[in-house]
């Protein structure tokens, strides 16, 4: 005997009828576009109500039990999402999930008469399934039983079948669709990401264009670029401690100069990771420019991105848009995103000047990004064909194909909602 399941439109008609969920609503009187509340789980003003469509799905899906599982927004949200996709008389109209004031996406049916879909049948159904029933009720299991929260450190992967159907995200869009010769495992790519544990960040420092300085650190709660003293040991992220010129340089004159933009910068630069963001704070009263460039040469044909602020958080650099460069550089169809930051302390950013004769420049490389991108070069970036290492921290490497690669970059880039 089958399980009675709802379809995914009749019942959102129903709850568009309704409109008994916040910001779920028909749009004009034909009631052939809608819209859903499309905010981002990580934004501060996050509420609950937010996110109700997409609780209601996965209770009415089976999905979710309140006070037997625990809650999952981002699984629920890829799946309704997914569930959308998979209906041709259903597109995207208008994409609003990056306004700041009222994030949100426009559906459309596209045939006339979709609103009169008739409910499922409740009767029994004697064990017979469409094909296309059968995968979608598959896929929606795979979905429900995988745990890909971003909060809370790495992802766990729990399977209900010891022979489960495998899994790979189609290419043309953010559909799962079944693949008989790839195991199913959690997305080492998100477990890179998502934990700071594994954010690691390799600081290397030049005075007058001279390296004098280079280390690799993990920092879960960020750092803190000082000079010659610590700095205050209070203040948040791992210190580190840029060197003393006299060691290095044989130039006074040069020596006296960067000693006194070291001793400027008080508390210190800081870095950390905020959700998909890089964010930076001078704590100091020594001024911080700021650009992303490739490792070997600061971008200095151009202004500098940014200036960092000093008394609030600003952000330097974001994952979203590196995901997206990232897959689109695997297809071969562009130069490899830039992920290395270039600070310039103490003087105006070296725009078209020679930045060897800058006197504090420091490069910031996250090892994580570093390692995404020499998987791409590895596969051949526009080939599907050949077999990369990928290698995360301290931990075993992991052999992966190109396709299983990108799979793992659109799961990514779905799930992380950039």
């Amino acid at each position: 005997m089958g399980t009675q399941k709802p379809r995914i439109l009749p019942w959102l008609i129903s709850q568009l009828d309704r409109g008994e969920l916040e910001g779920v609503a028909w749009l004009g009187e034909s009631r052939t576009r809608f819209r859903i509340p499309w905010k981002h789980g990580l934004r501060q003003d996050a509420q609950q109500e937010d996110f109700g469509i997409f609780q209601a799905w996965a209770e009415a899906s089976g999905a979710y039990t309140p006070g037997k599982d625990k809650p999952d927004l981002p699984t629920w949200k890829r799946n309704f999402r997914s569930a959308l996709n998979r209906k041709e008389v259903l597109r995207l109209a208008e994409d609003h999930s990056k306004d700041s004031q009222d994030p949100h996406k426009i559906y459309e049916f596209v045939n006339s008469g979709v609103r009169d879909i008739p409910e499922p049948d409740t009767a029994q159904d004697n064990g017979r399934h469409s094909t296309s029933d059968t995968q979608e009720d598959i896929v929606q299991k795979l979905l429900s039983d995988m745990d890909l929260s971003p909060e809370g450190g790495p992802s766990n992967l729990t399977m209900t079948s010891e022979n489960p159907p495998q899994l790979l995200l189609s290419r043309e869009s953010d559909i799962p669709a079944l693949c008989p010769n790839w195991g199913l495992s959690e997305n080492p790519l998100k477990q890179l990401l998502a934990n700071e544990e594994d954010w690691e960040f390799e600081v290397t420092a030049f005075y007058r264009g001279c390296q004098v300085f280079q280390q690799t650190v993990f920092c879960p709660g960020g750092l803190r670029l000082v000079g010659s003293e610590a700095g205050d040991r209070m203040l948040p992220g791992q210190p580190i401690r840029l060197p003393d010129p006299a060691a290095s340089l044989t130039d006074k004159s040069v020596t006296d100069y960067v000693q006194r933009v070291l001793s400027c910068l008080g508390g210190g630069l800081a870095l950390w990771r905020a959700g998909q963001w890089l964010c930076a704070q001078r704590l100091g009263h020594c001024h911080v420019y700021w650009a992303i460039g490739e490792e070997l040469l600061p971008s200095c044909g151009h202004k500098p991105d940014g200036e960092v602020p000093k008394d609030r958080e600003g952000g330097v650099f974001n994952l979203g848009p590196f995901i997206t460069d990232l897959i689109t550089f695997t297809e071969g169809s562009r130069r490899s995103p830039l992920y290395t930051l270039w600070f310039c302390v103490g003087q105006s950013w070296p725009q078209d000047q020679p930045w060897i004769k800058r006197l504090v420049m420091v490069k910031v490389v996250p090892m994580c990004l570093r390692v995404l991108v020499d998987i791409a070069r590895q596969g051949g970036a526009s080939s599907l064909e050949n077999t990369v290492d990928l290698h995360i921290s301290n931990s075993q490497p992991l052999s992966l194909t190109s396709d299983q690669y990108m799979a793992y970059l659109q799961d990514l880039a779905e799930d992380m909602d950039f």
